[in-house]
């Protein structure tokens, strides 16, 4: 018996390897849980670029939006684990999305198999250009004296625009008229056409409009002031340090999708992270490239526990109406 054991896990971990140096042998899916043109959409496209280049097979984006991420997010974690259908996630789909949706069909932390983290990106808090407020003591002290009257847009419950305002609004203890759209381009239509007042937004969203000078940037969500924009100033600047808003980018496979798989895509991801021309891609979106010792599964793994730790008790507590 015991030799019939060690017969079929011998057997087992051949078949692994043997798959983990054949794989991939056919097109691979990545699901974008959102609408393309976001940053999470510009993200999966720079990752598939990896993934095709360093491994010899084409990975192809398919978007799949609606319920702030959860809808793809569902799909990709009933997806066949054998490593043709992975999945970028963020913050949004994989801290927030247990304490926005009682309902949810897949648990973040134990339906997937982390391949690992991409970059983070820290929101803005952005406001129409002739919103009054001028920073972010102006915006609270005004916030708070309008709270009935003012609103802000987001691309979907459970999207990280979203969240960011959620953790703004928490931090200041309002609640406002929250305004939802599809996705970030309606968004910002309807944010420089003047329909909407203020939105927290990754960097990459805001940045062409504040430099234009059609909106105005009154906070980044982050400890450090950002490079793109540089004269902005921190949240934690400002007197607000719970303003702390940075969406993680990170890839995911269903579970049970072989582990000799997930390591031959994280260490291709892990290098492709380590180049020049992908740094650029990737920076130039306004997003932070993940250090050398947070990459890979295990750090993803503990980043989505505490993210999750973090966000539920603030985010149902602000979410109640």
């Amino acid at each position: 018996m015991k030799k019939f054991v060690l017969a079929i896990a011998f057997s087992v971990a051949a078949s692994g390897g043997a798959q983990a140096q054949t794989y991939p042998s056919r097109p691979v899916t990545l699901i974008v849980p959102f609408a393309a043109g976001g940053p999470a959409d510009i993200t999966g496209r720079i990752v598939a670029d990896i993934f095709s280049k360093a491994l010899g097979q084409q990975f192809i984006v398919e978007n799949v939006g609606g319920a702030g991420g959860t809808t793809g997010s569902t799909r990709a974690a009933r997806a066949t684990p054998d490593g043709y259908t992975i999945q970028l996630g963020h913050m949004g789909t994989h801290a927030a999305a247990p304490a926005l949706y009682p309902n949810l069909a897949y648990n973040p932390e134990t339906d997937f198999e982390p391949i690992g983290l991409i970059a983070t990106q820290p929101e803005v808090l952005a406001v129409r250009k002739d919103f009054p407020p001028n920073n972010l003591k102006e915006f609270i002290v005004y916030a708070r004296a309008n709270e009935k009257k003012i609103n802000a847009a987001h691309a979907g419950v459970g999207s990280v625009s979203y969240v960011g305002c959620l953790l703004l609004h928490s931090a200041i203890g309002i609640k406002p008229t929250l305004v939802p759209f599809t996705g970030t381009a309606p968004v910002w239509t309807a944010m420089l056409g003047g329909q909407v007042d203020y939105l927290c937004d990754p960097i990459h969203g805001p940045y062409p409009h504040v430099k234009a000078g059609t909106v105005k940037a009154l906070a980044i969500a982050t400890a450090k002031r950002h490079p793109l924009l540089p004269d902005v100033p921190t949240a934690a600047e400002q007197g607000l340090p719970e303003f702390d808003a940075s969406p993680f980018y990170a890839m995911f496979a269903p579970k049970g999708t072989p582990q000799p798989v997930i390591d031959r895509l994280a260490d291709a991801l892990d290098k492709a992270l380590d180049d020049e021309a992908v740094r650029k891609r990737i920076e130039d979106l306004g997003a932070t490239i993940t250090e050398k010792s947070q990459r890979g599964p295990k750090p993803l793994a503990a980043l989505v526990h505490s993210e999750v730790a973090r966000l539920t008790p603030i985010l149902k507590a602000a979410s109640e109406k």
